[in-house]
């Protein structure tokens, strides 16, 4: 009996203790920042990211079978076109089949 009556003054007198401090918060702050701040960090143009929806926009021409799909830079392959559908680049010839 005495547990459950302390668990209840301990619930009640936290419950008080949230209702007071919730007055003490700052209305216009959210995650430490003010308003200002949060208008200056949605108006920053950030860059980085147009180049990478850019990136995402470019397109790869298609390759015919036989066409030329790839270029060998040393240890690297640097592809060209895409092959067809049902096609793949041969990494050896560097050719679509």
């Amino acid at each position: 009996m005495e547990i459950v009556r302390a668990a209840v003054y301990l619930s009640l007198c936290l419950s008080l203790l949230t209702s007071l401090c919730q007055g003490q918060r700052s209305p216009d702050t959210l995650f430490g920042l003010t308003d200002k701040e949060l208008a200056a960090l949605l108006d920053e143009d950030d860059s980085s990211v147009s180049l990478s929806v850019e990136k995402k926009a470019s397109v790869i021409p298609r390759c015919d079978v036989g066409e030329r799909c790839a270029m060998k830079h040393g240890p690297r392959i640097g592809r060209l076109c895409d092959c067809l559908r049902g096609t793949a680049c041969n990494t050896f010839f560097l050719r679509c089949y």
